[in-house]
């Protein structure tokens, strides 16, 4: 579920993290335009994936803070132990005890006499004030407990409205001419990448709105992939001719060539980032699947040479452990990373009936995967016993072509439940059920096979260019 920025003039963009800094007077929910109110402690920003860990470490405070007290108290405890005893002290007692023993356990109690306004008062006064702040949170999430409850009910509503459509936004669409291959929005849905050939146009995007900013041309092919980085706006392209280029933002939306990774004998079919913005998979015509890790500089970890042919799309799991991948050699690849050494291994191999070019995890254990020009999309999902997948159910797709290729790779929008799958001349867009059935709502067709496109990470804007109206088109999610 996406979360507006609710700060005048910030164009209504996305929550991408929170402040916790203490003495911070600002909004601490904050989009990429809050950033210079939170200019001087920079430091203290965290994005939205790392909220539960956030939390976690909060909790691991607070029982800290309980252990302390706890062993406070055994301590106080032991002195309390001592000290009854003494108040059946019987001055007869004197020469047994010994004058010495009586000297320290007098000097004792005085310590302790003088010590306890200040150690009881302060004592008392962090046990108020951590009691005020519980209060105060209490108080907060009480108060919110109704407004929780009808977000929850509205998300409840909103899933179980299966209808939608996306219309076409004719009078924003571009004319373009040379074939673009990629397309990409950042994470806040302000910016657009297009593979124009071999070059790169950079839009502004407003509303569905495109304003080009810069043209980049570091490439000397088509451009075949393009990924924006998750934490940043710096993102990565990949090309015919081998290689790919990490582009760094460099304010004001100039982007310019950060390191160009040559690591690669063959063209670029498919990449994908982690969310974690230091690992890039990529797949090549090659038939290789290669894993480039960032230290200083990006380098190439690992090789996966077990698929036989060309790699034709990738796909990493919610838990960001687990890769899928397919192939023209008429499988997928279920690759696992290993706990121990972090190494990628090959954990099952899946023989399809007919090669395919698109999958997608859906969660950890289902994923989708499209046969090429079948009118048949297969569902998989893992065995709770072996931890193997097998198919388990064939959803009717609209395809309308014997031909297809594989730069349109499957995407899933999670906050809306939403599946698009390229198939033929045909985007299927396809919702998921609470249940776990799939649902087609609307089938674009367009004139040609060679649609490429890409959806936002909100699922609110699907954008494409195809070969028979050579423009790129954008068009809005309406629920019906």
């Amino acid at each position: 579920m996406q979360i507006r920025c609710a700060q005048p003039d910030h164009r209504n963009l996305q929550i991408i993290g929170f402040c916790i800094d203490i003495t911070c007077p600002n909004q601490r929910p904050y989009c990429h335009f809050c950033l210079p109110q939170h200019g001087q402690h920079l430091d203290k920003l965290t994005y939205f994936e790392h909220f539960n860990e956030w939390i976690q470490k909060r909790i691991i405070n607070a029982q800290n803070v309980q252990k302390n007290v706890q062993e406070c108290k055994l301590s106080l405890d032991s002195v309390l132990n001592l000290l009854i005893p003494s108040l059946n002290f019987n001055i007869q007692q004197f020469s047994e005890i010994g004058i010495q023993q009586i000297d320290n356990m007098i000097k004792g109690l005085c310590q302790l006499e003088s010590c306890e306004k200040i150690l009881f008062k302060q004592l008392q006064y962090s046990i108020e004030q951590i009691k005020q702040i519980i209060d105060q949170i209490l108080k907060k999430i009480n108060n919110q407990t109704n407004q929780k409850e009808k977000i929850k009910i509205n998300i409840v509503i909103k899933t179980t409205k299966y209808q939608f459509t996306f219309e076409l936004m004719n009078q924003n669409s571009i004319k373009q001419d040379k074939i673009s291959f990629a397309l990409a929005f950042n994470k806040d849905q302000t910016i657009v990448i297009a593979g124009c050939s071999k070059e790169i146009k950079v839009f502004e995007h407003q509303q569905g709105k495109f304003i080009q900013v810069q043209l980049l041309s570091k490439h000397i092919n088509d451009v075949f992939t393009l990924n924006f980085m998750k934490k940043t706006n710096n993102f990565v392209s990949g090309s015919v001719d081998n290689t790919i280029i990490i582009w760094q933002v460099m304010g004001n939306n100039q982007w310019n060539c950060q390191q160009i990774l040559n690591g690669d004998s063959y063209s670029i079919l498919c990449l994908l980032l982690n969310n974690t913005d230091d690992l890039i998979i990529s797949g090549n015509y090659g038939a290789t699947i290669k894993f480039w890790m960032k230290y200083n500089q990006w380098i190439c970890q690992q090789t996966i040479s077990d698929h036989t042919d060309s790699v034709c799309s990738l796909s990493l799991n919610e838990q960001q452990n687990k890769l899928i991948s397919c192939s023209k050699d008429s499988q997928i690849l279920v690759i696992e990373q290993s706990k121990f050494n972090k190494q990628w291994i090959v954990t099952q191999k899946i023989k399809v009936d007919m090669f395919g070019q698109r999958l997608c995890f859906i969660n950890d254990n289902l994923f989708t995967f499209q046969p090429t020009c079948k009118e048949q999309m297969y569902i998989y999902e893992m065995d709770s016993n072996n931890k193997q997948y097998n198919k388990i159910k064939e959803i009717t797709v609209m395809c309308d072509s014997i031909s297809c290729d594989c730069l349109f790779p499957q995407q899933y929008i999670k906050s809306k439940c939403l599946l698009v799958n390229k198939n033929g001349k045909n985007v299927n867009l396809i919702r998921k059920k609470q249940n776990g059935d799939f649902i087609v709502c609307q089938s674009i067709q367009f004139n040609s096979q060679n649609i490429y496109e890409k959806l936002s990470d909100d699922g609110e804007y699907l954008i494409t260019w195809d070969t028979s109206s050579k423009e790129i088109q954008i068009r809005k999610y309406k629920e019906q």
